[in-house]
C-alpha cells in the first residue's frame, strides 16, 4: 500500500491553515485574474518539465565554463603567462559559487513573495543572459581590461542566478508534484543537473570533433555559450508557459488576508481582489530563526552530497591517476558508465521514497558512502576492485540521496519562506564543501597526503546521516516530517 510523505505544520495547525487557505485562494486568484493574463491551467507533466529543463540549463551554463576555459583563456584575459591567463579564468568559475549564497536570498525572496513561476523564469532568463553576454565579449585585445571585468560579471550574474534556482526549482515541484509522485519527480527535476553536465561534455566534443583543438581556441568556443543561451532560451518558454502553485497563492492569501479577526475576513478577500500580484509577506528571518534546526539538517544534508559529488565527478579522474589505479582517460570513460547508475539510482530512489519515506532511501545512501567510501578506493587502489565498479557504486549511493533532497527540504519549511529556507544553506554548503573541493583535493595531493582524501566524503556522509536524525518521518496527509525535540 502506497503512503505519501510530506512536510509542514503540525497536524492540527496544517488543517487550521488548510482551511484558511481555502477562504482566501479564490481572492488571490482574482486579484490575480485582474492584474495579470489567465494564468496557464494545471498540468503536472507540464510543471515537471519546467522544473527539469531549468536544472539542465543551471548545469549546463555553469559546467560549460570550466571545460571552455583553457580555450577562451588566452583571449580574454590578459597576461603573458598561459597558466597566468587559466587561473584568472577559473579565478572568475571561483566567483560564481562565491555569490550563490546571495543569490539564494535575494532571488529566493522573489521566489517567496512574488511566485514560483516568476522565479524560475527570472533565474533561468538570467543564466541564458550570462552566456549569451559570454559568447559576445570582445576579446582582451579589442577592449583590454574590460574583457576579463565583462566575463566576471557575467559569472557573478549566473552565480546568483544558480544560487536560487535550485531552492525554487524545490519550492515549486514540492507544491505542484502530484501526491504520491512528489519524490519520484523530485528525481526526475534534479536528474536534469546530471544531464545538463554530461550535455556539457557532448557539445565540447562536438566542438573540437568539427573545429579541432586549434579553431576552438580560435574562436568556436563562443559557440558552446550560444547553445546555452538557445537552451536557456527553450527553458524559459516552458517555464512562462507553466501554472502558478496553487500553494503558493494559498499562502499569498493568508499573507494578504494576515491576522485579521474572521469578522473582518470577507472585507479582507475583498481588497486582495484589487491588490498587486506581488505579495506583501513580513521579513523571513524570524521565521528562519524559529527554524534553525531545520536549516542545519539541509546545510548538512546538502554537504555530504556535495562533498561525495565532487569528489567522484570532478577530483576522481585525478585521484585514481595519482594513486596510480588508472590514467585520467580511463578515469572519465569509467564515470560515463557511473553516471548512468546515478540517474537509475535517483529515478529508482524516488519511486522507493515515495513508497516508503525519503528518510530510509536519504539513509541509505549515506550510511554506504559514509561506510564504503574508503574501504572501496582502498581495494581500487589495491588492483582488487576494477575503476568502473568504483564509479558505478559510489554514484548509485550517491543518486539516492539527490534524488530526494530537493523536495525533502523543500517539505521542512512553511511557503512563505520556502524557497529561501532552502537557498540559504544549501547554497552555502556547496559554496563552502563545493567549491573548495578540488583546493583541498590539491593541496592534499602536494603534500603527499593524496591518500587521506577518501575520507573527508566520507565524513561528510557520515555527518549528513547523523544530521538526517534531527527530523522523524510518518505517514499523513497534512504532516509526516517533523523536528524532533534535539533539532
Amino acid at each position: 500500500m502506497t503512503s505519501t510523505k510530506h512536510a509542514g505544520l503540525p497536524a492540527a495547525g496544517a488543517a487550521e491553515a488548510g482551511a484558511e487557505a481555502g477562504a482566501v485562494a479564490g481572492a488571490v486568484a482574482g486579484a490575480e485574474a485582474a492584474t495579470t493574463a489567465p494564468a496557464p491551467a494545471r498540468r503536472p507533466c507540464r510543471e515537471l518539465a519546467a522544473a527539469t529543463v531549468g536544472s539542465v540549463v543551471e548545469a549546463y551554463d555553469w559546467t560549460i565554463y570550466g571545460i571552455l576555459a583553457p580555450y577562451f583563456a588566452e583571449a580574454l584575459f590578459p597576461g603573458t603567462s598561459p597558466t597566468a591567463k587559466l587561473i584568472a579564468a577559473y579565478l572568475g568559475f571561483a566567483l560564481g559559487f562565491l555569490v550563490r549564497p546571495l543569490g539564494s536570498v535575494l532571488i529566493g525572496r522573489l521566489t517567496d513573495t512574488r511566485g514560483r513561476r516568476y522565479g524560475l523564469t527570472l533565474t533561468v532568463g538570467l543564466i541564458a543572459a550570462g552566456s549569451l553576454f559570454l559568447a559576445v565579449i570582445p576579446g582582451y585585445a579589442s577592449i583590454g581590461l574590460a574583457a576579463p571585468l565583462l566575463v566576471v560579471g557575467a559569472r557573478l550574474v549566473q552565480g546568483l542566478s544558480v544560487g536560487a534556482e535550485n531552492p525554487s526549482v524545490a519550492a515549486y515541484v514540492t507544491e505542484t508534484a502530484p501526491a504520491g509522485r512528489r519524490y519520484f519527480y523530485s528525481a526526475v527535476s534534479y536528474g536534469g543537473v546530471v544531464l545538463g553536465s554530461a550535455l556539457s561534455f557532448v557539445v565540447m566534443n562536438v566542438l573540437l570533433g568539427v573545429f579541432g583543438e586549434s579553431g576552438v581556441e580560435d574562436g568556436a568556443w563562443r559557440y558552446g555559450f550560444v547553445f546555452g543561451a538557445l537552451l536557456g532560451l527553450t527553458a524559459l518558454w516552458i517555464r512562462r508557459g507553466a501554472a502558478e502553485s496553487s500553494v503558493f497563492t494559498a499562502s499569498a492569501g493568508r499573507a494578504v488576508q494576515g491576522a485579521a479577526p474572521p469578522a473582518e475576513a470577507a472585507e479582507a478577500a475583498e481588497a486582495a481582489v484589487e491588490a498587486a500580484p506581488v505579495v506583501k509577506a513580513p521579513s523571513p528571518w524570524p521565521v528562519l530563526r524559529a527554524h534553525l534546526g531545520r536549516l542545519a539538517v539541509v546545510f548538512a544534508i546538502t554537504s555530504g552530497a556535495t562533498t561525495a559529488f565532487y569528489f567522484v565527478t570532478v577530483d576522481f579522474p585525478s585521484y585514481a591517476e595519482s594513486a596510480g589505479s588508472a590514467t585520467k582517460e580511463e578515469a572519465s570513460a569509467a564515470l560515463l558508465l557511473g553516471m548512468v547508475a546515478l540517474l537509475a539510482a535517483m529515478l529508482g530512489g524516488g519511486r522507493a521514497a515515495d513508497r516508503f519515506g525519503a528518510l530510509p532511501v536519504l539513509r541509505l545512501g549515506f550510511a554506504g558512502l559514509a561506510l564504503g567510501t574508503v574501504p572501496l578506493l582502498a581495494a581500487m587502489n589495491s588492483g582488487r576492485v576494477p575503476v568502473p565498479a568504483v564509479t558505478v557504486v559510489l554514484l548509485f549511493l550517491l543518486g539516492l540521496p539527490l534524488a530526494v533532497s530537493n523536495v525533502f527540504a523543500g517539505q521542512l519549511f512553511p511557503p512563505a519562506v520556502r524557497a529561501v529556507a532552502v537557498g540559504l544553506p544549501t547554497a552555502a554548503a556547496i559554496s563552502l564543501f563545493g567549491g573548495t573541493f578540488p583546493m583541498l583535493a590539491e593541496l592534499l595531493r602536494s603534500a603527499g597526503l593524496g591518500a587521506w582524501l577518501p575520507w573527508w566524503p566520507a565524513l561528510t556522509a557520515a555527518a549528513a546521516l547523523a544530521a538526517s536524525w534531527g527530523v522523524r518521518e510518518h505517514p499523513g496527509r497534512e504532516q509526516p516530517v517533523s523536528v524532533t525535540p534535539h533539532a
